[in-house]
């Protein structure tokens, strides 16, 4: 549908606005110089963060590390950790935290420089009158980098696995021995509808910004469940407190055009008006083309987060990975080292067991009489009914045991370790005796009883 023509105003250009042609006016001076630093800033920051890596993922394969942590961008931040910002430590960007001294250093190296592009190009550029055309483009850039974003981080939630069940170790550490950010992780992973329920809000999200006409809708629930992200990130001192401050003010960026007509509905109880988003292309083949090619590259998205989902649940530690022949917590109930018997707080420290933990088929733990615990990688030979047992990298330590089940919940262990011969009578411990585990959603909830 062609609009009828109208004159153009002093300034103005005649464009596409959702099928019809209409005239842009000139920009506010202040419109047109936050355009210019939310280009230079959210195009820095998608350059050095890993946001290109999730939006052109392959199949199969993981999101690995941004362009921030290669040559010459490293050597940039480097040189500004310690000649502006006066950072002497060493820079750390690995590990699962976001949030180190390296990123943190990058972060105000990309504000810092996205100002200063600010004010140079407002300096040289000072009587353009709108960028109508680098906005659309730049638009659609931004809507696909939240939206893999939104896309990942749901279906890893969708699929639970971003938060996994409280594993054997959680279920017998004390409450007060868990970091924030375990107690966090527990409490999501021990509630799996949560979980799904917080997914399918971000991947909803994505999925809306896949499409121009939905945008709005999409980038108003990604606002909304990114600040409850950085909130959770912040007071549970989770490592990607960046990450989720940069995707809400994203959001907030693809929603500033729309601003007024929020301000409309919600404030001013006046029409809202129609969207004034531009169109990519002049004719409405090309349009329809291009939004088809939009809603492809999402869905293709979907579909390899969705399979990432699933890697992740057979992963080590994800509900569906495989488990240890002997799975299950075990309580010492005698302990004989060197054929002595005595109270496992009598031992030397690295012998105050009270439990014996078989979670994964690669590890065991043994927990002390102080609720720490000590890891041992760990190879079980089923039809021999052996235990070898291996300590980080070491290639000369080793320890042997074999092991006896005269019954479902009772387990005998005989072995060597540290030039020590150890036996030990183990009873399992029944899942029902954990409320954790036993909790579940009543519509008529009785009263809570406290028990000592």
């Amino acid at each position: 549908m062609k609009g009828r023509s109208l004159n153009t105003p002093r300034g103005g250009v005649p464009v596409r606005v959702a099928g019809c042609e209409a005239q842009v006016p000139v920009w506010h001076p202040f419109t047109r110089f936050a355009f210019r630093f939310g280009f230079a800033y959210f195009g820095l920051y998608s350059l050095v963060s890993h946001i290109p890596v999730y939006m052109f993922v392959l199949p199969n394969t993981l999101p690995g590390q941004g362009l921030g942590t290669l040559w010459p961008i490293f050597g940039l931040t480097s040189w500004s950790a310690a000649h502006l910002f006066g950072i002497t430590t060493p820079l750390v960007y690995t590990g699962n935290s976001r949030d180190t001294n390296f990123f943190w250093a990058q972060f105000f190296l990309v504000l810092l420089v996205a100002v200063v592009a600010t004010v140079v190009w407002s300096i040289f550029d000072r009587r353009r009158e709108n960028y109508d055309s680098l906005h659309k483009w730049f638009r659609l850039f931004m809507r696909f980098a939240l939206a893999a974003q939104m896309l990942y981080f749901g279906m890893v939630k969708v699929i639970p696995t971003q938060f996994p069940p409280p594993s054997l170790l959680t279920l017998v550490a004390p409450a007060g021995n868990l970091s924030l950010q375990g107690f966090l992780w527990s409490s999501i992973g021990a509630s799996q509808p949560y979980q799904i329920f917080t997914g399918i809000v971000e991947v909803l999200g994505g999925l809306l910004l896949l499409a121009p006409r939905t945008t709005m809708l999409g980038a108003t629930i990604c606002v909304a469940s990114m600040i409850q992200v950085f909130i959770l990130n912040m007071t549970y001192d989770v490592g990607v407190k960046i990450l989720s401050f940069q995707l809400t003010l994203l959001a907030l960026f693809l929603l500033a055009p729309d601003f007024p007509r929020l301000a409309n509905l919600f404030v001013f109880n006046r029409p809202a008006g129609a969207s004034t988003e531009l169109e990519l292309f002049q004719t409405r083949r090309a349009n329809r083309l291009a939004l088809a090619v939009q809603i492809t590259f999402g869905l293709y998205l979907l579909g390899a987060y969705a399979n990432i989902g699933r890697a992740f649940w057979y992963a080590e530690g994800g509900a569906g990975s495989p488990r240890s022949p002997l799975f299950g917590i075990w309580n010492i109930e005698e302990l004989a080292i060197d054929g002595e018997r005595r109270p496992a707080e009598l031992n030397d420290y690295d012998r105050r067991w009270r439990r014996v933990i078989f979670d994964g088929p690669e590890w065991i733990f043994f927990q002390r009489t102080d609720d720490s615990f000590v890891r041992y990688g760990v190879s079980i030979d089923a039809q021999r009914n052996t235990l070898a047992l291996s300590k980080g990298h070491s290639r000369s330590w080793h320890s042997h045991f074999t092991f006896e089940r005269p019954e479902a919940d009772r387990l005998l262990l005989a072995g060597q370790m540290d030039g020590h011969m150890i036996d030990m009578k183990l009873q399992l411990v029944g899942f029902d005796t954990f409320r954790l585990l036993n909790s579940h959603f009543r519509w008529i909830r009785p009263p809570d009883v406290d028990t000592e």
